[in-house]
C-alpha cells in the first residue's frame, strides 16, 4: 500500500510556499498508515510536498515503488482545503496512469462531498466516500482475493459495465484509541516539515521540526460555509483519550526533538475534561512547548485557558468571521456578538495566549459595507496575527448546494478554472460573488484588506512590543511579496 500527497503547494501558495507557509506533515496518511499495519498490511507513504517532489517525479516515484494500490490523501492544511488539492492529484493521476498500470483510488473531504462525479471526472480507479480506513481495507483484500466482490467494500465508488457504482459508507470508528491509536511518523523524515511563520514569532528561526497532531475527529456545529463532515456524514465528535494524545506528544518530544505542534481539530477548545485532561498531562512532565489549536469565540473559559498556558498553548485561532452580526447569522455562526468578540480576544491574551483571528469576506448577505465593517474589527481586535479568507461554498457544505440552487458563479462551472479556484491564495482564485457585489470585488477587497492590516502602524508596533523588531521587519518584508491575481492582470492588460 502506498500512501500519496501529491504537490499542491506552488499551485496553492505561489511564491509564498516558498517560506511562509508551513509543510505539515499528513495527518491522514499517518493515521491510516498505523490502521493499516494493524491489519497486516505492508504500508509505506509518499509525501511529495516534503519532498519537493513536481508531478512528473511523483508519478514516476509511485510507478518504481509498483504498489498493490497507490491511494491518493487529498487534504489540505485545514478540511476546506482539500478541493484546491484536487488539480495536483489528477496530474500526478494522469501521467502515472502512461507510465504503468496501477490500481489507484482517492480519498478526503472532496473525494467524498463529491465521490461519483470525482469518479467520474477524475483519472483513478476507485473513490472512496467516508472517513477512509475501513475503505481502504475492504479494498485491499478484494483485490487479494478475487472471490471479494467490489460490491461488498464500505464506501467504495467503482466503474461496472461502464456505470459508476456506490457502496454505503463505512461506519464511522468509535474506539479512536483502539482502531486509529497514533500517526505513523517513522514513516516519515520529520525534519522536513516547517510551521507557518506566524506560529514561531516566539523564535522565527526555529520553525523545523514541526508535527500536526489531532486529537478529536469532526465538528459538532452546522455553519453553513464548511464542510468538515463531509467524510463523516454527520456533525458529531469524536475524541482520542488523553492518554493516548500524551502518548503522542511524548513520542514527538522524545523520539523526534519536536516542541512546535499543532492541533488541527475543528473544534478542540470545546470539551472541558478532553482539554484539561491532555493540558494537566503536558504539565506534569514539564515540557516546553509551542503549540496552537483551533477555538471558538462562545467556548473558551478562564479555567482552560489557565491550563492551556501553563501547557505550552501559545496560540488560539479564534473564528469570528465577520464584524456583522447579521452577516454571521447568516451563515449560522454561533450568537455571539461584538461585544463578547472583544471580550472573548481580551481574555485569551491576558494569559498571554496569542490569538491568530479569522474573518472571511464576500459571505452571502455581505456588502461593501460590512465587508469594511469586518476589517475594521480587525483592525480594532489588533490580534498577533489575523487570516483573511474569501467566502468560498466548498463542495460538501450547505453553502455549495445552496450556490447551485441558485444558479451562483462557481470555480467550477463550465468555463470557470477548476477546483484551483478554491484555492485562496492562487492565481486563479475565485470567491463567491454575493447578492450585492461580483467575486472580482470580493477578492480585491480581501486582497486590499491583507495589506492594509498587516501594514498598518498600529500593528507592527504591537508586534515591535510583543516579540522584538524583527518580527515586525519580517512581516513588513512579508507584505512586499504580493500574490499575483488573474483579474489584477486581465484588468492591466484591458487598460493597456
Amino acid at each position: 500500500m502506498l500512501l500519496v500527497t501529491p504537490p499542491s503547494r506552488v499551485q496553492v501558495y505561489q511564491d509564498l510556499s516558498r517560506d511562509l507557509a508551513a509543510i505539515e506533515p499528513p495527518v491522514w496518511s499517518g493515521l491510516i498508515a498505523t490502521f493499516l499495519r494493524q491489519h497486516s498490511c505492508s504500508v509505506a507513504i509518499l509525501d511529495a510536498e516534503a519532498e519537493g517532489l513536481n508531478h512528473q517525479q511523483t508519478a514516476e516515484r509511485i510507478a518504481v515503488i509498483a504498489p498493490r494500490l497507490a491511494v491518493f490523501v487529498i487534504y489540505g492544511q485545514q478540511p476546506s482545503a482539500s478541493t484546491q488539492c484536487m488539480p495536483a492529484g489528477r496530474t500526478v493521476c494522469e501521467i502515472l496512469n502512461t507510465l504503468a498500470d496501477i490500481p489507484t483510488l482517492v480519498m478526503g473531504t472532496h473525494p467524498s462531498a463529491l465521490p461519483k462525479r470525482t469518479l467520474l471526472e477524475e483519472p483513478y480507479t476507485y473513490v472512496c466516500q467516508g472517513e477512509g480506513p475501513s475503505t481502504i481495507l475492504g479494498l485491499v483484500i478484494a483485490l487479494r482475493a478475487p472471490q471479494h466482490s467490489l460490491r461488498e467494500v464500505p464506501g467504495l465508488w467503482h466503474m461496472e459495465k461502464g456505470e459508476p457504482v456506490g457502496n454505503a459508507p463505512a461506519q464511522l470508528l468509535t474506539n479512536l484509541d483502539r482502531e486509529l491509536p497514533g500517526q505513523a511518523w517513522d514513516l516519515l523524515d520529520m525534519t522536513r516539515y516547517r510551521a507557518h511563520n506566524w506560529h514561531c514569532f516566539g523564535n522565527l528561526e526555529a520553525r523545523t521540526p514541526y508535527a500536526s497532531l489531532q486529537t478529536s475527529l469532526g465538528c459538532p456545529f452546522t455553519c453553513s460555509f464548511c464542510c468538515i463532515n463531509s467524510p463523516f456524514g454527520t456533525p458529531m465528535l469524536r475524541t482520542w483519550s488523553p492518554d493516548n494524545v500524551i502518548g503522542q506528544i511524548d513520542r514527538l518530544v522524545r523520539d523526534y526533538g519536536i516542541s512546535n505542534i499543532k492541533i488541527p481539530d475543528e473544534m478542540f477548545v470545546l470539551n472541558r475534561r478532553h482539554v484539561i485532561g491532555i493540558c494537566d498531562r503536558i504539565i506534569e512532565r514539564g515540557y516546553r512547548l509551542n503549540i496552537w489549536a483551533y477555538a471558538r469565540v462562545d467556548t473558551v473559559q478562564d479555567e482552560v485557558l489557565a491550563k492551556l498556558a501553563r501547557a505550552g498553548f501559545t496560540w488560539l485561532g479564534l473564528g469570528i468571521e465577520s464584524g456583522s452580526q447579521h452577516v454571521r447569522d447568516g451563515v449560522e455562526k454561533g450568537r455571539f456578538g461584538e461585544r463578547d468578540i472583544v471580550a472573548t480576544v481580551d481574555k485569551i491574551r491576558s494569559y498571554g495566549i496569542h490569538v491568530a483571528a479569522n474573518y472571511i469576506f464576500g459571505l452571502p448577505d455581505d456588502t461593501m459595507e460590512s465587508m469594511r465593517a469586518t476589517l475594521d474589527l480587525a483592525l480594532t481586535l489588533n490580534t498577533e496575527w489575523a487570516n483573511f479568507y474569501c467566502a468560498m461554498a466548498y463542495p460538501g457544505s450547505p453553502l455549495y448546494t445552496q450556490a447551485k440552487q441558485k444558479q451562483w458563479a462557481l470555480p467550477d462551472d463550465q468555463g470557470g478554472p477548476g477546483w484551483i479556484g478554491y484555492a485562496q491564495h492562487a492565481y486563479d482564485c475565485r470567491p463567491l460573488p454575493t447578492d450585492h457585489l461580483t467575486a472580482t470585488q470580493v477578492l480585491a477587497f480581501r486582497d486590499r484588506a491583507f495589506i492594509e492590516y498587516f501594514t498598518h502602524p498600529q500593528y507592527l508596533n504591537m508586534l515591535h512590543r510583543t516579540f522584538g523588531p524583527h518580527v515586525a521587519t519580517h512581516v513588513a518584508d512579508m507584505c512586499r511579496r504580493q500574490v499575483r491575481r488573474r483579474y489584477q492582470d486581465e484588468a492591466t492588460n484591458a487598460a493597456a
